[in-house]
């Protein structure tokens, strides 16, 4: 939430975080996302008057007339364009609240407004009058102050109060008592205002984003069967004419290209997706999915996993590590790890790319137009040539020559020139050729 706040945030000077609970990792994960930001902590936990006392001096630069902008690090669905116009309507003003409209004011302090539609102040709620709680404007505890009145009246601010805290609000009124010009703005979307104090609000949130991302992607082309259960995070790209089936989630780096089908019940982390694939109840993380590739149903492809063009990763597949080149196939109930597969080749049914020896992965070489009977067992190391065979049921524990049979059921023998004699005239039979050649 903090990050997605800083981002919303314009171009500054200086940005200052007051970090109190959990500091160690909140000040971690601002190193990592938001380097230039300076840290201060407040180890009292005075009010949000107080933080913003602690964080001034890293403000000593400015001048007196120089903006400061405050506002809390719960509000997720800010953006940048609402700041950047609250600032443009402040100007000139010692100080200004963002309000914003909302459907259900309780809890929230009200904006009072004189018959001229002034600003004059802020009650909470525990104050206010009967028809003061009607007021549906609300402070959204977001400020803009210039400096100099600023540190004035947080100098002058006091702990006298039911929570012994120093109120931010309470600047607001002591710059209103000193006739300094203070003024008010509503927000255009009171959502964007919304905090998070429990994991309900969390909810609600994620699902506004939620709702506004799939709104952008569906004006940009994207076509989205059921927004309602399809979550995608931002910094995802998706290319015009994309369509998003239900229950999809798209995380990350994930980008997809033009024309391509993505789901039902699909999860896919980092991947990226080329033209006309299509990925149906399957989940992918870091995978490359090749223009015109199939994956799925129930297929896992996990890290470095290349599908090239046209290819397929079918039903029950497991994929890690592993190139399978344009048109080959690994229709189902297989699994293929740290493993390279050519042009044109067909992995059948059960088939196990045996790649770990309890120490070390190893890798596994298979050809061009290469048929792996169903139920192998592929021992790497090992090589299968181009246009090569291996038996149904076979255990492969040597390389077999192109255009060979290799059969394991028992003592494993190559058929040499199998291919050739059986299939002549056969892609398979044409690489094997080519070769020996």
């Amino acid at each position: 939430m903090l990050t997605r706040v800083l981002e919303a945030l314009p171009t500054s000077q200086a940005t200052v975080v007051v970090v109190g609970a959990g500091r160690e990792m909140v000040e971690s994960e601002l190193l990592r996302t938001a380097p230039h930001v300076t840290t201060v902590f407040q180890e009292e936990r005075g009010g949000t008057g107080h933080a913003t006392r602690l964080a001034m001096p890293a403000f000593h630069a400015l001048a007196d007339e120089d903006l400061i902008l405050v506002l809390g690090s719960d509000t997720p669905l800010l953006q940048r364009e609402s700041i950047s116009n609250f600032i443009s309507q402040s100007s000139g003003n010692a100080a200004a609240v963002l309000t914003a409209r909302v459907p259900e004011s309780f809890g929230y302090g009200r904006i009072l407004r004189d018959d001229k539609n002034m600003f004059i102040g802020i009650v909470e709620e525990k104050d206010a009058t009967d028809e003061e709680r009607e007021i549906s404007e609300i402070n959204s505890g977001i400020y803009l102050f210039q400096k100099g009145p600023l540190v004035s009246a947080l100098a002058k601010l006091s702990r006298n109060n039911s929570q012994g805290e120093e109120y931010l609000t309470d600047v607001i009124s002591i710059l209103r008592c000193e006739a300094k010009p203070v003024a008010a703005f509503s927000i255009g979307d009171f959502r964007e205002i919304l905090g998070v104090n429990d994991r309900g609000q969390l909810s609600e949130c994620g699902a506004i984003l939620r709702n506004r991302i799939n709104d952008e992607l569906m004006k940009s082309g994207v076509s989205i069967v059921d927004p309602a259960s399809t979550w995608v995070e931002e910094g995802v790209e998706i290319a015009a004419d994309v369509t998003l089936l239900p229950g999809t989630w798209l995380t990350g780096t994930t980008k997809i290209s033009s024309g391509a089908v993505i789901g039902p019940r699909t999860t896919l982390h980092s991947c990226t997706v080329e033209a006309g694939a299509k990925v149906s109840e399957s989940t992918c993380d870091q995978a490359y999915i090749g223009a015109g590739a199939s994956v799925g149903p129930y297929t896992y492809l996990r890290p470095g996993t290349v599908l090239g063009p046209n290819s397929k990763a079918g039903a029950f597949v497991e994929i890690k590590n592993s190139t399978i080149g344009p048109d080959s196939k690994v229709p189902h109930l297989s699994y293929v790890g740290d493993a390279q597969i050519g042009e044109g080749s067909n992995i059948g049914a059960a088939t196990v790319f045996v790649n770990y020896d309890g120490v070390e992965k190893h890798r596994t070489e298979i050809g061009d137009h290469v048929r792996i009977g169903s139920d192998t067992m592929l021992v790497a190391p090992v090589t299968i040539g181009d246009g090569a065979y291996t038996a149904a049921g076979s255990v492969i524990t040597e390389d077999v020559p192109p255009g060979a049979m290799g059969v394991g059921r028992a003592k494993q023998r190559n058929v040499l020139d199998w291919v050739l004699r059986k299939r002549p005239g056969s892609k398979s039979a044409d690489a094997a050729s080519r070769a020996r050649e």
